[in-house]
């Protein structure tokens, strides 16, 4: 297991984080689809994660209605892992309750939400605290205000956001700097070998302000997994099954399985174990988030850390899940060509 600085900071965080959202149970059509573990499995997973080398949680306070944090407060505490020894990392945002503030990034629901998830996580700090979705609303100098000041008091270490678009990260970060702020940190975001919009305008952004990705979702929501194909629906209450989400160019991501089936084959691994292992060689990514519901999901995730692919292959899969160029991406390249420093002479 490696371990990467969160960001423009000196913590370090697996390149594999735990993702809890199949922690706990609900009856919603969304939590009920991919949750379900109580809390001895979830614990099972949490201690597993731990043995392999993964300090690094994350979870969020809709997931399963609060029961997700709660699943890894308490498993944190069943196995007795230091405190120091490990990161937490949780969201808010999305809708908790039926009030009209019950959610968005104003500093009343972040300053009700943040009480409220260290009550469930059991702890007195959370290590990284993020805001899961963009707010037409709220202001960013008031979302990022509040931010500071859970930093200030010693509730929250960090702060990131999640699903925020490139022009809206910018805004904050300068503001933040501006101000003398806590600064996001990380990017919660979607990635994968069948989904590479990121690389268009968000992945430069990081690269320039130093700030980490943690990706979500890196096998489609199970896409990419092996299970399924353009004749096969996927296996009987898989999650694609049920919630086909997210959204995947079908086509482009069958390609990238045939390929990736080849590679996997080569090596005598799974194919969504070439999918972790495409995402861990790119040097932006900080952290991979995986989710399981079974010891054998996790160990065969957990061992992607362990495969190395070829040059070769990785130019191989670079080139069939090519994203089609856009403007102005098309025209910088164009006329940029001869402006791009080349590489020293050793």
């Amino acid at each position: 297991m490696k371990y990467h600085p969160l960001g423009h900071t000196g913590l370090l965080v697996s390149e594999i984080c735990l993702g809890a959202m199949t922690f706990g149970s609900s009856k919603s059509p969304i939590w009920g689809s991919i949750a379900g573990l109580d809390q001895k499995a979830s614990t099972g997973l949490v201690a597993r994660a731990l043995e392999a080398g993964v300090n690094f949680i994350d979870t969020a306070d809709v997931y399963s209605e609060g029961h997700s944090e709660e699943h890894v407060g308490q498993a944190i505490r069943d196995i007795g892992v230091k405190r120091s020894d490990i990161v937490i990392a949780t969201k808010c945002y999305g809708r908790v309750g039926k009030g009209v503030n019950d959610t968005g990034a104003s500093r009343g629901h972040i300053m009700d939400s943040v009480a409220r998830s260290l009550e469930r996580l059991k702890t007195d700090h959370i290590d990284l605290y993020q805001i899961h979705a963009q707010d037409a609303l709220t202001p960013v100098e008031e979302t990022v205000r509040a931010l500071d000041d859970l930093v200030s008091r010693g509730l929250v270490r960090y702060v990131g956001v999640s699903n925020w678009q490139a022009w809206k990260i910018m805004k904050a970060l300068g503001i933040a700097d501006s101000r003398g702020l806590a600064r996001f940190e990380s990017l919660q975001a979607y990635y994968s070998i069948a989904g590479r919009d990121l690389e268009r305008d968000v992945v430069p952004l990081l690269k320039d302000q130093k700030v980490g990705l943690m990706v979500w979702s890196p096998l489609a929501g199970g896409l990419l997994s092996g299970k399924y194909g353009p004749d096969a629906t996927g296996p009987e209450g898989a999650r694609r099954t049920n919630f086909d989400f997210p959204p995947v160019n079908k086509e482009r991501a069958w390609a990238c399985v045939a390929a990736m089936r080849e590679i996997a084959e080569a090596h005598g691994a799974t194919v969504a174990r070439v999918a972790l292992a495409w995402i861990l060689a790119k040097p932006f990514v900080t952290t991979v988030i995986i989710g399981a519901k079974t010891q054998e999901q996790l160990d065969d995730n957990l061992s992607a850390v362990d495969l190395e692919l070829s040059h070769e292959e990785i130019e191989k899969l670079d080139h069939v899940s090519a994203l089609p160029q856009e403007y102005p991406g098309w025209m910088v390249s164009r006329q940029s060509g001869d402006r791009r420093p080349h590489p020293k002479k050793k």
